[in-house]
């Protein structure tokens, strides 16, 4: 398991974030701890999505601090941030998002690369992922060659390659059948204790929370019970 220097993997103060006229998120606060597993609950509209998109960077803050492995994410250039969102955080999507033209092993190395990983290490740690999710078999193949249930596992598998501090979880079952999505969730639990890593699972489905240490939820841009 890793060693993290401090104890929250996420801490998020007084978050702001406004479009035009429409306040969507609304001073909001929330901390997740190291191998934290917690799940985002709320209706369309809520915020949660932006709220997502500000951990990642992808959406800047109007006002309120967001740390991410104890880095502050307002006070890094464009190319530090980058740098963080590829160490810190690991993504796993509803659609899957597997680059179409790499097989299911490139798409899995594709980050380890980014961050600099050494060769030797990156396809050890690709080859261990491969069998922690059951598709050594399929490594080969395309994303389209595989069933939803299987890219959604080599989705994990890319998630985790390069060992983040966070996993964001954007409705990971909700495109795959009730089996399927069970298999996804209990792979998310396992690995995310094997690896030590917190997890912030977004979802409508109360099934999916069963492998959360804790369940929030979110209305009109406020966390109202955690």
């Amino acid at each position: 398991m890793k060693d993290f220097a401090g104890p929250f993997a996420l801490a998020v103060t007084g978050a702001k974030k406004s479009f035009g006229k429409v306040d969507v998120l609304k001073g909001l606060d929330l901390t997740i701890q190291s191998g934290e597993r917690v799940a985002l609950m709320g209706p369309s509209g809520s915020g949660k999505s932006t709220l997502l998109n500000c951990i990642c960077g992808i959406e800047p803050l109007d006002s309120g601090n967001i740390q991410v492995g104890g880095k502050e994410l307002s006070d890094l250039k464009r190319t530090e941030l980058e740098k963080i969102r590829r160490e810190n955080i690991g993504y796993v999507f509803q659609s899957f998002h597997l680059l179409p033209t790499l097989n299911a092993f490139e798409n899995v190395e594709f980050p380890a690369q980014l961050v600099g990983m050494p060769r030797d290490q990156r396809i050890q740690r690709v080859t261990d992922l491969f069998n922690d999710v059951g598709l050594s078999h399929r490594k080969d193949h395309l994303p389209d060659e595989l069933s939803g249930g299987e890219r959604q596992r080599v989705a994990i598998a890319r998630a985790l390659v390069h060992r983040p501090r966070l996993i964001l979880a954007d409705e990971p079952t909700g495109s795959l059948d009730t089996e399927s999505g069970g298999q996804v969730l209990e792979l998310l639990k396992s690995l995310s204790i094997e690896i030590g890593v917190a997890l912030l699972l977004v979802t409508h489905d109360h099934e999916s929370t069963r492998i959360c240490d804790r369940v929030i939820r979110m209305k009109d841009g406020f966390l109202i019970s955690d």
